[in-house]
């Protein structure tokens, strides 16, 4: 095998043009004359528009429009709100308008009001100021559950008592049966809290119109969705729309949809008759970026007396925001539900959810998209069974898991989890994490004043998205280009595509450079997200590269002058079966051009793999507790995942680091706060608290893989997986540190002042 073939640890290549300055974002291919835009956001959270003067604004020397809702009403369709479910009486959920721009109302603080365009940023900026509003300030509600109580303000007409869906699967009366005859009960109640992504490079966009032809450039997870609902929001045939992504500074879910701002550009662009950039400040970001997660959660489960689960019920309310996020009635119902039993061998239960509206900037995907939010939920609870049931959770979780010859598994609510072995996963998971030497390691923190606890997470996630992806390798005078349909935002697709060509075909790997982001250049793609990219890509390239060996035979034939079962494909070269003559695609592309026959060098294919996998894992974390304080560290930290067969290790380990940060960060320090009026508390890193790398242990990464059977290539998903285990396991790890002091309901974030004041009651309640 080739030093750069498939599972091979090859150093990230697109890491020299990011390290040394060359990377091309948004900000980078902008024109040169294009103008600035700046949004005047709404600086309340719920109020009636009385008015809106732009006239000063638009005065201001330097400024060359001033676009209000109003403006777009006239013009475009001017409503971005997201998608809708069924609920469980059969009628869909309620979809109220999302203006681009406000028009009679603001539902939440940052919302956007008006757009202003300049020939400077500082003139723009300036402008922005100069506008008057008058605002009719309404009542508020940030609390997702609080918001469906009777007498709270209400957002929209449409949604009578701010209730966007109520929405249920599976059975709730055998559910409710099987857990009133079950021998044990148990409770929990959970806040999963609301986060910010904060990506490295904030959200940024520029329009051009051109010649009756609209090019958005964005930085993005995906080019095809935002191009359709430009087209359809203009009225635009799709030829008339080019949408393009350059470099990407961090996605995580937030980047993968459509956003306000972009229609608003477009139109401001059209009427300019040129480009329009904007780039999001931080504070813009946190005001305004889709948030995560920020859900309240009732669970009820029932036991056997061999501590087999024989009922699931639970019971979330969602807060969607003030409008629909493109997924945002997705994750916490549908997408949640795809893992809504885990690993374990259930097939009663019921999982209903609420959505409702608030005040607050819409919520939609986070790294995860639902699943963290499941796995959190049921880990958490099976540590608590296992307390208050009196047994051991690792051996609970033995009892429940699904056995490997049960596979493939259909889940009660119709997923087919095609192949796992839970059991070798968790045995490799203890011993790597040194589960027996953990009550000396609990000692030694004691005598330096700190509760120490270790908490268990056995994950599984199914990985989301279009099951169908495109892939066009074209060899050139100058190297081999190979378009996809997904989109890097770092991940490192650049390597991992060109291993997968480079072991195919045998192309010379420092010659296959990718082209990716452009609605152009590649009719369709799914982007990115859901864990979906190696897999489904990586099946496309392979079936092109496939296809251009085949093309290539031809004039194989030629050259090695025998045809037939004479001639074979091997080692990355047509061969003579039985000799050492070859000739490799390169040669033979030689040829082609020579002879005139430039059709043989290009190949598109589209494929569709069979069915989704399931990466699943162990994850043990050791927190520390300071015992005078309330600080709670992270301080070991285990990972043992199964994702079928690695095609890139350092890669996947990447992936997994990333993740888990992300899942502590949200565990211990992350948490977004409104005050009473609706206003953001937690708008700067002063007061939003990103982890540190203080704040994040080691993560020791390990791979247990069970190819999968789903896809030709048996690899499973990495991309979330990090953060899916790690919300449970971090959470589980506190309180079982805290356990013994009394405490025994905790919930995200565990920041000192919180862990501190649970501490105090517990003990105030003991004496």
């Amino acid at each position: 095998m080739s030093q750069f073939g498939l599972s091979q640890p090859v150093r990230r290549v697109e890491d020299a043009r990011f390290l040394t300055g060359a990377g091309a974002y948004v900000d980078d291919t902008a024109p040169a004359d294009a103008r600035f835009g700046v949004f005047l956001r709404s600086p309340v959270a719920h109020a009636k528009i009385l008015s809106l003067d732009v006239s000063a604004a638009s005065a201001v020397e330097g400024v060359a429009l001033v676009l209000t809702g109003a403006d777009l009403d006239e013009t475009i369709k001017n409503d971005v709100a997201g998608g809708r479910i069924p609920n469980r009486d059969g009628s869909l959920s309620v979809r109220p308008k999302r203006p681009a721009l406000a028009t009679d109302t603001v539902r939440y603080v940052g919302e956007c009001v008006a757009l202003i365009v300049a020939d400077s940023l500082a003139a723009a900026k300036d402008a922005a100021e100069l506008i008057e509003v008058e605002f009719d300030d309404l009542a508020s509600v940030t609390d997702a559950v609080a918001a469906l109580e009777d007498g709270q303000p209400q957002l929209h007409e449409k949604a009578t008592g701010n209730l966007c869906y109520d929405w249920g699967i599976g059975d709730e009366d055998a559910t409710d049966a099987a857990i009133a005859g079950a021998a044990h009960k148990v409770e929990l109640s959970l806040i999963n809290n609301r986060v910010v992504a904060n990506a490295m490079e904030p959200r940024a966009a520029c329009a051009t119109w051109a010649d009756d032809h609209l090019t958005m450039v964005f930085n993005g997870q995906g080019v095809w969705n935002l191009k359709a609902e430009l087209a359809k929001a203009f009225s635009l045939p799709a030829e008339s729309v080019t949408v393009r992504i350059p470099d990407v500074g961090g996605g995580f879910g937030m980047k993968n949809f459509t956003y306000p701002e972009h229609f608003a550009l477009a139109e401001a662009a059209r009427r300019l008759g040129g480009s329009v950039k904007w780039t999001s400040e931080r504070g813009e970001g946190f005001l305004s970026d889709a948030a995560g997660r920020d859900q309240t959660t009732k669970m009820l489960a029932g036991f056997d007396d061999d501590y087999r689960m024989v009922g699931l019920k639970i019971e979330t309310v969602a807060n969607l925001g003030a409008y629909l996020s493109g997924f945002g009635v997705f994750i916490a119902s549908e997408l949640a539900a795809r893992v809504l039993t885990g690993v374990y061998d259930l097939q009663t239960a019921f999982f209903g959810v609420k959505g409702s509206f608030t005040n607050t900037c819409p919520v939609d995907a986070y790294r995860g998209a639902g699943r963290p939010e499941a796995q959190y939920q049921l880990e958490r609870l099976m540590d608590k069974a296992a307390r208050v049931m009196g047994t051991d959770p690792i051996e609970l979780r033995r009892r429940n898991f699904i056995k490997p010859e049960q596979f493939p598994y259909k889940t009660l609510v119709g997923e087919t989890y095609d192949v796992g072995d839970f059991n070798r996963v968790l045995d490799r998971g203890l011993v790597e994490a040194d589960y027996a030497g953990f009550a000396a390691r609990r000692a030694e923190s004691l005598l330096a004043g700190k509760y120490r606890g270790i908490g268990l997470c056995y994950y599984i996630e199914s990985i989301l998205g279009d099951p169908a992806e495109t892939a066009r390798v074209e060899i050139k005078d100058d190297g081999v280009e190979l378009r996809v349909g997904t989109q890097s935002n770092g991940q490192g697709h650049e390597t991992v595509y060109a291993q997968f060509l480079h072991e195919r075909t045998g192309l010379p790997f420092e010659k296959i450079r990718i082209v990716q982001g452009d609605s152009d250049l590649i009719a369709k793609g799914g982007g990115t997200g859901g864990s979906r990219s190696v897999t489904t890509q990586g099946t496309a390239i392979n079936a092109a590269s496939d296809d251009l060996i085949q093309k290539m035979r031809p004039l194989a034939e030629e050259a090695l002058e025998v045809s037939g079962s004479d001639l074979e494909w091997r080692d990355g070269a047509w061969r003579i079966a039985g000799t050492d003559r070859a000739v490799d695609l390169m040669t033979l592309a030689e040829t082609a051009r020579r002879t005139g026959r430039s059709e043989l060098l290009m190949q598109e294919t589209r494929t569709e793999i069979p069915g989704r996998s399931y990466p699943n894992g162990c994850h043990i974390a050791e927190v520390e507790v300071d015992i005078e304080t309330g600080v709670t560290q992270c301080v070991k930290y285990t990972v043992v995942d199964d994702f079928g067969i690695l095609m890139n290790p350092v890669l996947a380990e990447g992936q997994v680091h990333g993740g888990v940060a992300q899942g502590i960060g949200q565990a211990i320090t992350e948490q977004v706060v409104f005050d009473e009026d609706g206003q953001l508390l937690s708008a700067s890193f002063m007061d939003y608290a990103m982890p540190r790398a203080d704040d994040v242990p080691m993560v020791m990464f390990h791979h247990e893989g069970v190819p999968s059977t789903a896809n030709h290539i048996g690899m499973k998903g990495c991309g979330e997986a990090g953060t899916v285990g790690a919300l449970a396991a971090v959470a589980n790890a506190a309180l079982d540190a805290l356990w013994d002091q009394g405490v025994q309901q905790i919930d995200m974030p565990l920041t000192p002042q919180r862990v501190w004041s649970w501490m105090q009651d517990a003990r105030i309640a003991a004496e």
